[in-house]
């Protein structure tokens, strides 16, 4: 059963591993039913969802500023939260009952380095309150060439923006890269993480915003 508490959940998550046991089990508990995960997903919650998410924070600086854009049902946000507390973290999220979602997970988690916020990245406002992040991160949002215009704005020079993609990541950097370039992406590279701890390790994609010197 995906509630079963897993070996590998407590390599990842070590002290805070009760804490995100309560994210798995409000998944399984509610995620179908509001719109969150798929009937066939809930099996998979741990090594899918929450530890594929949670294993991208070996990336992150100390005490970075972190916003998930698109967090939906809190992927990779919340795992990430749990995980790393000195990470502060916005989840950006548009759609309401997914903030409802969201806000309630916050609360019964107590997730004191997290702040939902609803909108979208490309929105000026959004841009306006979120910019000059230390790195953005984004789980199935949208292609990299689109994801890149959203996000990159929102980081500081040098700042990272860090996708979680499948096995064809390289291909997406191979078609998108000169897009990418065009928006201030630079050093844009496949890396895959948890291998030691996942049976199928997280790709992400891993874009820097251009800086002054990289002109």
């Amino acid at each position: 059963m995906a509630g079963e508490l897993p070996d590998n959940a407590k390599l990842v998550f070590g002290e805070h591993v009760d804490r995100a046991a309560e994210f798995v089990r409000l998944l399984e508990e509610h995620g179908v039913e509001r719109g969150l995960i798929g009937p066939r997903e809930v099996d998979k919650i741990w090594d899918r969802h929450v530890l594929n998410s949670a294993v991208i924070e070996e990336l992150f600086d100390q005490n970075a500023r972190v916003v998930d854009v698109g967090s939906g049902a809190g992927l990779p946000g919340v795992p990430l939260a749990i995980a790393r507390p000195d990470l502060r973290i916005t989840l950006l999220e548009p759609m309401a009952r997914r903030i409802a979602w969201l806000e309630e997970v916050k609360e019964r988690l107590a997730l004191d380095n997290v702040t939902v916020l609803r909108g979208r990245a490309e929105e000026g406002p959004i841009r306006a309150q979120l910019k000059n992040c230390d790195v953005v991160t984004a789980r199935a949002v949208a292609p990299l060439e689109k994801l890149a215009k959203w996000c990159l704005p929102l980081l500081k020079g040098g700042g990272q923006m860090v996708a979680l993609k499948g096995e064809r990541a390289q291909e997406e950097l191979d078609r998108d890269g000169v897009a990418v370039g065009r928006v201030g992406g630079v050093n844009g590279r496949v890396v895959v993480v948890g291998a030691d701890v996942l049976e199928v390790p997280t790709t992400v994609l891993i874009v820097e915003r251009q800086t002054r010197r990289d002109r």
